[in-house]
């Protein structure tokens, strides 16, 4: 039996396939429990402090329904009305925290970390290496763990528990933001270890970190997966099982910063593929049994249509509504009532 107690969550790539595996398999049952009627208290009189340096909609919803859910508390804080933005160190609010509570939740990317490709994710390691409570990623420029195995749970729950050999499409898709890579690293670290056969398709120029894209391609080979790289939108998503539009700033973006590298200048290079947008006529090439994801939120008539986010093949609510159980069973798991 795998122990999760008092263990940080940074990336899923940190954790074992069988830790992964206990999640999943416990959100499954808090999912059958609130249908059912009933939860069990797996996290009486806990607290779980969720930081957040970046606004969220679902995150802070989740944890928090996901803390009730089990007869605990989750308390937002704004990182803004703190002293931490005043000049007070990681260290002093993370032995803080310990004190207060049972485990830390951080959110810190894009804005919060001026851009600077790494820093967010340094910052969540620091509040780690500081706090004895577990400290739990809600979202850096690097990683979203609890995002990637809802994510891969919901395409679990779609095709009957069988996901290894699913087509799995990480489509870059345009929008006038500039957003992070935390979340598409994470997706395309979870799947390859699921052994799904990835496709990451966008523009040239748009590239990810080398170094998480060569991880994935050791975690495609020995789950017997695949990564592929591709820059034709419809090639790409023909015969796809899974696809999720999405947006994401360009590799020199990324590695200059956006202030060194320019906010038009990126802006500009959204817009010569302006045409990368996830359309009904596109989901046609995929598998007939084909689903879209999405992380949320999505940008509607940029990132892809509402007749495609609205339509059949679209799960978004699904899996939204899964971050409760499987955000639930985290908490369970490394800061709940020990059973």
């Amino acid at each position: 039996m795998v122990d999760l107690y008092g263990k940080d969550l940074i990336s899923t790539q940190e954790w074992e396939v069988e830790e992964l595996d206990m999640v999943m398999d416990l959100a499954r049952q808090i999912k059958l429990w609130r249908y059912a009627g009933h939860v069990p208290e797996l996290f009486k009189n806990r607290t779980f402090f969720m930081l957040f340096y970046n606004t969220s909609t679902r995150t802070r919803a989740s944890f928090e329904a996901a803390a009730t859910l089990l007869g605990g508390h989750a308390q937002f804080i704004d990182f803004a009305t703190t002293r931490g933005a005043e000049g007070e160190s990681v260290k002093d609010m993370a032995k803080m925290y310990e004190r207060f509570g049972h485990a830390l939740g951080v959110r810190i990317l894009e804005s919060a970390v001026d851009y600077v490709y790494g820093r967010g994710n340094a910052i969540i390691r620091e509040y780690a290496e500081h706090a004895k409570i577990p400290v739990i990623n809600m979202a850096d420029d690097m990683y979203h763990p609890t995002q990637a195995i809802t994510d891969l749970f919901t395409i679990a729950e779609k095709f009957r528990g069988k996901v290894e050999g699913k087509k799995y499409v990480i489509m870059w898709a345009y929008s006038d933001r500039i957003r992070s890579w935390g979340s598409v690293q994470d997706e395309m670290l979870i799947a390859t270890r699921y052994g799904m056969d990835v496709v990451l398709a966008h523009p040239p120029g748009f590239e990810l970190d080398e170094r998480l894209v060569a991880q994935a391609k050791e975690n495609a080979r020995d789950s017997g997966g695949s990564l592929e790289i591709s820059h034709d939108l419809k090639e790409a998503l023909t015969g796809a099982h899974v696809v999720f539009p999405r947006s994401w700033a360009s590799h020199a973006c990324v590695m200059e910063g956006l202030n060194r590298f320019g906010r038009e200048k990126e802006l500009e290079l959204h817009r010569r593929f302006i045409d990368w947008r996830l359309t009904r006529e596109l989901t046609d090439l995929m598998d007939r049994h084909g689903i879209v994801t999405h992380v949320l939120p999505v940008f509607r008539g940029q990132e892809a249509d509402d007749d495609v986010m609205d339509g059949p093949r679209s799960v978004i609510y699904d899996q939204a509504e899964n971050l409760v159980y499987v955000r639930a069973a985290v908490l369970a798991l490394v800061a709940g009532n020990r059973i």
